[in-house]
């Protein structure tokens, strides 16, 4: 376990790494006084509304983030011959995230990741009713989630650590949901290419919440072909199988003996073609990992930042970069990039095709308002969701 000190959300000198890993490639690794926070504007949301697009910068990655979604646009960093690239994929502007086409690039997620089955729950006897937007079933918070709201944005940082909050009020009944949930994000980058995502929000009435962050990666650069070669290692005994909607079955699977098995090091492409039902329901990976996590994913032990547990490491043989997650979350849902089809041109104004990038999303377990043995996601008044991630970027 290891601890993310407050101040790396709101701008104090430094923090430890989280995990107990620190940056160790080329450039990083100080505290010198070279953050930088700045704004531009970037066009307007499909209803006319202003949208921002800030840089964050610490002097050796760059992280550009919309206030359109909340998306992280780009983020830039060396490899290890020093050749700098952006590693996330994206859109060249606003039209493409409001777009029907979007596959959540780079978004901010709410007020519920992933899938609720039916689109339906119930709270203090009540039963609510979501729009459905993936078949039969309601995916990241309905079809006018978080990821197509404007957020209100504020720079937090000072010139040791480069942070934005970002701020957005959903009103009761928003996508069927119950409550006006208050929600505040706060990206904030360390001179050692640590980027921490903070969640917070509040409630005025009992209702779930499950946010995260849909950013997909190629450590190959943007463009580059296949993370098939990457290696994931996923600190994670066992995973969520799922129906042929991918709707949890709510059975805890060990991930011994399956392709699911990630807790050395491997090839992402070594078995994603294998015939496991599984895959097949996939169409590769889409599954949510249960972390081995001490608090077993207890909300009220996983809400602060001293629960920052390291989830998973991906890192591209050809690159040299390597990226490290640590959460707070009991979740990682890993997408294998597998329905990009070639109809979407990025930000470098290659083509996306299968397996071009992959997600990997911290969060609670998929349909966990209609799984009573998974961690609870629900939020009442008088409590404060909270959640962090660490995303580390080393060469």
């Amino acid at each position: 376990m290891a601890t993310l000190s407050t101040g790396l959300l709101v701008g104090s000198a430094a923090a430890p790494a989280a995990a107990g890993e620190g940056h160790h490639g080329r450039g990083g690794g100080s505290d010198r006084g070279n953050a930088s926070t700045t704004v531009e504007p970037f066009g307007t949301a499909p209803d006319g509304t202003p949208v921002e697009r800030w840089t964050l910068s610490n002097g050796d990655m760059t992280v550009r983030v919309l206030t359109y979604g909340g998306v992280i646009q780009t983020l830039e960093v060396p490899d290890e011959n020093g050749d700098v690239e952006n590693v996330v994929l994206g859109f060249p502007d606003v039209a493409g995230y409001a777009s029907d086409a979007d596959p959540y690039f780079g978004s901010l997620i709410g007020r519920y990741g992933n899938r609720i089955a039916g689109g339906t729950f119930d709270i203090e006897d009540e039963t609510y009713q979501l729009p459905l937007n993936d078949g039969p079933n309601t995916l990241h918070g309905g079809p006018d989630g978080f990821d197509d709201r404007v957020w209100t944005a504020t720079p937090v940082g000072n010139d040791r650590v480069a942070a934005l909050r970002l701020e957005l009020v959903s009103p009761a009944g928003d996508q069927g949901f119950p409550g006006t949930l208050t929600t505040a994000v706060t990206y904030a980058m360390d001179a050692n290419n640590r980027l921490a995502v903070r969640y917070e929000a509040t409630t005025d009435a009992p209702t779930v919440v499950n946010l995260t962050q849909h950013t997909y990666w190629n450590l190959g650069g943007e463009g580059s072909g296949t993370i098939y070669d990457h290696e994931l290692k996923i600190d994670a005994d066992a995973y969520t199988p799922v129906d042929e909607t991918l709707i949890p079955t709510g059975e805890i699977a060990p991930v011994e003996g399956t392709p699911f098995d990630f807790r050395e090091p491997t090839a992402i492409g070594e078995r994603i073609r294998v015939a496991d039902q599984q895959i097949l329901y996939g169409q590769g990976y889409d599954h949510n990992w249960v972390l081995d996590r001490e608090d077993n994913g207890a909300r009220e032990g996983s809400d602060s930042e001293d629960a920052l547990e390291k989830a998973a490491v991906l890192h591209d043989p050809d690159s040299g970069r390597t990226l490290t997650i640590a959460t707070t979350e009991p979740g990682l849902q890993f997408y294998s990039g597998n329905f990009l089809d070639g109809t979407i041109v990025g930000t470098g104004g290659s083509v996306y095709r299968q397996g071009d990038g992959l997600a990997l999303e911290t969060q609670h377990f998929p349909d966990s308002p209609n799984q009573p043995e998974f961690p609870s996601t629900e939020l009442l008044p008088g409590e404060e969701y909270q959640s962090t991630t660490v995303f580390m970027l080393d060469n």
